[in-house]
């Protein structure tokens, strides 16, 4: 019972990490959307141009959202480590959405308004299957792993870590024999089975 109780607290929290991650994509991807649309064919900007400049923006609002609110129990392991790897790793997501509106437009010459929005679903699923497996592994951390240094981007040490080894000190201690009680001792003093030296 207690086996299916665990099982069930952690599916209801990973569901409840994928709705609010679900969430903040969703209105992540219609800022992407509508600000790759309006700079494309507004503004009229290159087609991978519109599309970066929109991804830094929504890139930028889905940070703050999952920090404070989808991953916000989990370790704060520095602003600027965070937000940097953030955006390498949309940097990633961004490549693979680049890619394939690259292909449809220049490879395939598709450049009529429905096939670009096509490739820009298609590359913002790619890229956003990558986002959640990488935030979780490399960004948001679990409460439960060693603080990370902000400066170094390693683990902080422990307390254990901080103490040196003493002089002479073993890492396992050696076998020890009984203390000796007065009913173990002889007549004349000694311990059983010791041979006097004369």
């Amino acid at each position: 019972m207690q086996f299916i109780r665990r099982l069930y607290d952690q599916f209801s929290s990973l569901l409840r990490e994928l709705a609010k991650f679900g969430i903040v994509g969703a209105v992540a991807f219609i800022v992407d959307w509508g600000s790759t649309n309006l700079l494309r064919y507004v503004v009229e900007l290159g087609p991978l141009t519109s599309k970066t400049f929109a991804t830094v923006l929504a890139a930028t609002l889905a940070y703050l959202a999952n920090r404070y609110w989808t991953w916000r129990h989990r370790e704060k392991s520095g602003l600027a480590r965070e937000y940097f790897l953030f955006f390498v790793l949309n940097g990633i997501g961004l490549l693979i959405s680049l890619l394939i509106i690259g292909f449809v437009e220049y490879t395939l010459k598709m450049t009529d308004p429905l096939s670009y929005n096509v490739s820009l679903v298609i590359g913002t699923a790619l890229g956003t299957l990558f986002r959640y497996w990488s935030y979780k592994k490399w960004v948001f951390l679990p409460p439960e792993l060693p603080p990370v240094d902000p400066h170094t981007g390693l683990p902080e040490a422990g307390p254990a870590d901080e103490q040196p080894p003493q002089r002479g000190a073993h890492p396992l201690p050696g076998p020890q024999l009984p203390p000796v009680t007065g009913a173990e001792t002889s007549a004349n003093g000694n311990s059983p089975g010791i041979t006097p030296v004369r």
